[in-house]
């Protein structure tokens, strides 16, 4: 079983930033290809950006290339997601997700293990 947690969300006005922080633990991590979901009011969840288990390989939404950062350090069992010149369209719950993939995946059903999720609010 992987568990994980997100931390880092919160209030930011347009243009701010945020990094936002996925801590995982159960499996190691470097085992695991990571991604970020985030689901607005009456939305469906979206897939953000995701990146291989080594990190070599990243992907993002085309909404977020240029703005939105993933990383990870394996040796610490985290995930970040660096998020500028936030939107209020980027208003959302932010969800860490793990799956055994080989590939970075970009369909919610794709991953086995989700966070709780961490608010991001951006305020225009």
């Amino acid at each position: 079983q992987v568990q994980l947690v997100e931390s880092g969300g919160g209030l930011v006005q347009a243009g701010g930033s945020l990094r936002l922080s996925c801590t995982a633990s159960g499996r190691t991590l470097s085992r695991l290809a990571m991604a970020w979901f985030r689901q607005a009011p009456g939305k469906e969840r979206e897939f953000v950006a995701g990146i291989s288990r080594s990190g070599a390989g990243t992907l993002y939404a085309d909404s977020v290339k240029g703005r939105f950062t993933i990383s990870r350090d394996n040796a610490k069992n985290m995930v970040y997601l660096q998020v500028n010149s936030l939107k209020p369209e980027d208003t959302a719950v932010y969800y860490c997700a793990a799956d055994d993939t080989l590939v970075v995946l970009t369909t919610a059903p794709s991953y086995e293990y989700w966070g709780p999720g961490t608010q991001v609010i951006v305020s225009s």
